[in-house]
C-alpha cells in the first residue's frame, strides 16, 4: 500500500463511526503505511537513570484533564471526587472544588494547575487539573511532564475548540495516551458523531500517529455524574470512565532501585512548612529526612535536605515516609528550590529543565504617580513591586520581567494580555497600587534582519446577521480569512489569521458590534512578516478639566460628548479619563462644574435625565487605553489617566 492510499484510508475514516474508523486506520497500519507521519517528539524530560530493573507500576495512573473553557472540566472532576468517597457524607462540599482561587471562581476558568488523587478499586489515580486558556500554557507545559495520559474533554455540541488544540498538541508531541471524553451528552442538541469526527480531524491536523488516531471514546455528563461507552448506554455513575482510565492509560514505567531523580514542576507555600516543591519521582525513592543534591544540567549542584514528604490522597496533603518512582509527591525543606531543577541523589544526573514558549505580549508596570497616589494601596513603592514580581517569577515560568526606562518601571512579558491582567488583578487584591501601560506585542528579527511579529488564529462564532460587521473589523486589523461556514441554525463560524496587535481591544469592539452575541477565541500560531500600521481605536477620550467631585449638573452637558465612565459623587483629578469621546481625538470636559446659585427663584428646575455610565473592568481598561494613556490600579479603584511623560514630550516636540 502506498502512502497516498494510506492517506485516503484515513480520509475515509473521518466519516465513519468511532469503531469503524479504528478498523480502517488499523488496516492501513497493518499494510505498513501510517495514517499520519510519525512525527511525535520524544518526551520533554529525559529518561531517568535505570538500573536494569524498570517495571510498570500498575497500581498507579497519572492523568491530566484538558479542555476548552466552559466545557465542564471542573464539574466532571467534582463528580469524580464525590464518587470516589473523597468527602464525608455529612461534609459540606462547594461546587468547583478544584477552582479554589477567587479569580477562578469569578471568571469560571482554571488559571492555576492543581492536583489530587482518588482511589478506584485497587488503583491510585493522580488527577492533574490544567488551565483551558492558551494564555496559561506555561502551567500546561509543566504539568504534562508529570503524567502518562490525558482526558480530552469536548462539548457534545461545540466539539473541539481552539484552546483545546493548543493543549492537545503539547500532549501529542510528547507521546501521551489520549482518552476522548464527550461531555455534556445530556445537553439539548447534542451531536456526538459530529463531535467525534471533528476530534479525529483535529488529531490528523496536529500530526498524530496512527496509534494516537485510534483514540478511545467515552460519553459522559459531568453534572449528573454518569458515563458510558455509547451515548445511549450510560451507566448510573462514572464507573465506565474510571474503567477506561485504568484500561487505556498505562501505568508509569519506573525503577525504584535507581538513583533518585525528581523534576520540580510546581511550587506551593505553607505558613508553617515553608516552600513546598511538587513533581513526579522519575527514578529511585524519595524519603523524608534524607540529604539530596539540587541542580540543572551544565551547572554545579548544591546540597539540601528533605524534611517531609507528602502525597495528595483524597484531596488532602498527607505525610508519608517515602514515595517510589512513578508517583507524584510534594516535599518540604528545600527553601531555595526552583521550578525546572532536579532533586537527585549523589551521583545522579540532572534532568533537562522545563522549556516553555516565549512571551508574545508585554506591558509596563510602574509606581503610581497620580494626584491620588498612596491613598488606597498598602504596597506602593518600587521595592514592594519588585519583591512581589520576583516571587511570581518563581512559579510562573511563562512570565518574564525586564527592567524599564527608570528604576520605578518594570516590563512584564507574558503569553497574552489575559495572562498579565490576571497577575495584575491578583496583586491589586493583595493591596498593591501601581499603574500599567497599554499592551504591546514583542517583535523579533528573522535571519535576513526583517522585522517579524506574532500572529494568532482567531475563531469567531456569530449570528449570521452580524457576520459583515465582524469581517469588516478583522479586515481593518490586517486579518486574513482562512475559513467561513454557516450552519442550519444561522450561526457563522469565521477563522482568521490575525496579527496579535490587531487582536488588542478587538474583543470589546466585536461584542459591541454584535450586541454581545459573538464568541471570540484565539490561539498563537507563529511569527510572521510585519503587517504595517493598524488602526486600533477610532474614538478619543473625554479628559477631566480639573480636580474635584463629579456633579450631576456637569454630567448633564458632558454626556452629549460621548459615553461617560464616571458617576456623580466620585472624586476625579485633572488629566483623568472620564469617558469615551464620540469622535476621534481627545476632548477636555468639566465634570466637576457646580450649578451657580442666583437670587432668581424658578417655580421648578428642569427635569434632567442622566445616561447610565459605562462600567469598565480591568480587562476593559487594558483593552481600551491608547499609547499615551495609563491604567491606575489600586485595591479599591481602577482609573484611566493620560500619561504625563508622553504629553511632556509632545509639548517639547
Amino acid at each position: 500500500m502506498t502512502a497516498v492510499s494510506s492517506v485516503a484510508h484515513v480520509a475515509a475514516a473521518r466519516h465513519q463511526t468511532p469503531r469503524r474508523r479504528g478498523e480502517i486506520v488499523a488496516h492501513a497500519r497493518r499494510f505498513g503505511a501510517a495514517a499520519r507521519s510519525s512525527s511525535v517528539k520524544t518526551r520533554a524530560v529525559a529518561e531517568p537513570a535505570q538500573s536494569g530493573k524498570a517495571t510498570v507500576r500498575d497500581e498507579i495512573r497519572n492523568i491530566a484533564i484538558i479542555a476548552h473553557v466552559d466545557h465542564g472540566k471542573t464539574t466532571l472532576v467534582d463528580s469524580m471526587l464525590a464518587q470516589s468517597k473523597v468527602f464525608r457524607e455529612n461534609e459540606k462540599v462547594e461546587e468547583r472544588i478544584m477552582d479554589s482561587n477567587d479569580l477562578e471562581r469569578e471568571r469560571g476558568i482554571t488559571i492555576l494547575s492543581k492536583n489530587t488523587a482518588v482511589t478506584y478499586k485497587d488503583k491510585k489515580i493522580n488527577i492533574v487539573d490544567t488551565p483551558g486558556h492558551a494564555d496559561f500554557g506555561g502551567e500546561v507545559e509543566r504539568v504534562l511532564n508529570m503524567v502518562d495520559g490525558v482526558l480530552l474533554l469536548v462539548d457534545s455540541v461545540e466539539g473541539p475548540m481552539p484552546q483545546t488544540r493548543f493543549v492537545l498538541k503539547k500532549a501529542l508531541e510528547i507521546g501521551l495516551k489520549v482518552v476522548v471524553v464527550v461531555n455534556k451528552i445530556d445537553r439539548e442538541g447534542a451531536r456526538p458523531d459530529y463531535v467525534v469526527d471533528n476530534t479525529f480531524d483535529l488529531f490528523c491536523n496536529l500530526g498524530a500517529t496512527d496509534e494516537q488516531c485510534e483514540f478511545p471514546v467515552i460519553y459522559a455528563s459531568g453534572f449528573k455524574g454518569i458515563a458510558g461507552p455509547e451515548p445511549d448506554q450510560l451507566a448510573d455513575d462514572l464507573g465506565p470512565l474510571f474503567e477506561m482510565i485504568v484500561n487505556e492509560v498505562p501505568g508509569p514505567t519506573a525503577d525504584v532501585d535507581a538513583p533518585l531523580q525528581m523534576l520540580v514542576t510546581n511550587l506551593d507555600y505553607d505558613d508553617f512548612k515553608g516552600r513546598i516543591a511538587l513533581g513526579r519521582v522519575r527514578a529511585g525513592t524519595m524519603s523524608k529526612s534524607t540529604n539530596v543534591k539540587i541542580g540543572v544540567p551544565g551547572k554545579d549542584a548544591r546540597n539540601g535536605k528533605v524534611n517531609e514528604v507528602f502525597i495528595y490522597n483524597n484531596f488532602v496533603r498527607t505525610g508519608i515516609d517515602s514515595v517510589g518512582a512513578g508517583d507524584i509527591c510534594a516535599i518540604a525543606g528545600l527553601d531555595d528550590v526552583m521550578i525546572g531543577e532536579t532533586i537527585m541523589a549523589d551521583g545522579a544526573e540532572p534532568l533537562p529543565t522545563i522549556e516553555v514558549e516565549e512571551p508574545t505580549v508585554r506591558m509596563a508596570m510602574s509606581v503610581n504617580t497620580s494626584p491620588f497616589a498612596g491613598q488606597e494601596g498598602k504596597y506602593v513603592t518600587s521595592r514592594n513591586l519588585k519583591s512581589r514580581l520576583d516571587q511570581e517569577l518563581e512559579r510562573n515560568l511563562a512570565l518574564k520581567v525586564e527592567p524599564g526606562d527608570t528604576a520605578d518601571t518594570f516590563i512584564l512579558c507574558g503569553r497574552g494580555a489575559l495572562h498579565i491582567t490576571i497577575l495584575i488583578e491578583t496583586m491589586r487584591r493583595e493591596g498593591y497600587e501601581f499603574t500599567i501601560g497599554p499592551p504591546e506585542v514583542i517583535t523579533k528579527r528573522d535571519e535576513s534582519g526583517s522585522k517579524i511579529e506574532p500572529y494568532e488564529e482567531a475563531f469567531i462564532e456569530v449570528p449570521e446577521e452580524y457576520t459583515g460587521s465582524c469581517v469588516d473589523m478583522l479586515s481593518n486589523r490586517k486579518g486574513q480569512m482562512l475559513d467561513l461556514q454557516t450552519d442550519d441554525k444561522g450561526t457563522t463560524r469565521l477563522k482568521y489569521k490575525v496579527p496579535t496587535r490587531g487582536l488588542l481591544g478587538l474583543r470589546n469592539a466585536i461584542l459591541t458590534a454584535t450586541r454581545g452575541t459573538a464568541v471570540l477565541n484565539t490561539n498563537f500560531d507563529e511569527y510572521g512578516p510585519w503587517s504595517g500600521d493598524i488602526s486600533m481605536r477610532d474614538n478619543g477620550s473625554l479628559v477631566a478639566h480639573e480636580t474635584g467631585q463629579v456633579t450631576s449638573y456637569a454630567i448633564q452637558s458632558a454626556q452629549d460628548r460621548g459615553i461617560l465612565i464616571v458617576k456623580p459623587g466620585i472624586d476625579v483629578y485633572e488629566g483623568q479619563v472620564v469617558g469615551i469621546h464620540q469622535r476621534a481625538g481627545d476632548l477636555k470636559v468639566n465634570v466637576c462644574k457646580k450649578k451657580a446659585a442666583t437670587n432668581v427663584r424658578s417655580n421648578k428646575d428642569a427635569t434632567v435625565v442622566l445616561n447610565e455610565s459605562k462600567e469598565m473592568s480591568l480587562d476593559d481598561c487594558v483593552e481600551y487605553i491608547a499609547f499615551d494613556e495609563l491604567v491606575e490600579v489600586t485595591p479599591k479603584s481602577i482609573r484611566i489617566c493620560k500619561n504625563p511623560k508622553i504629553n511632556t514630550k509632545r509639548q517639547k516636540n
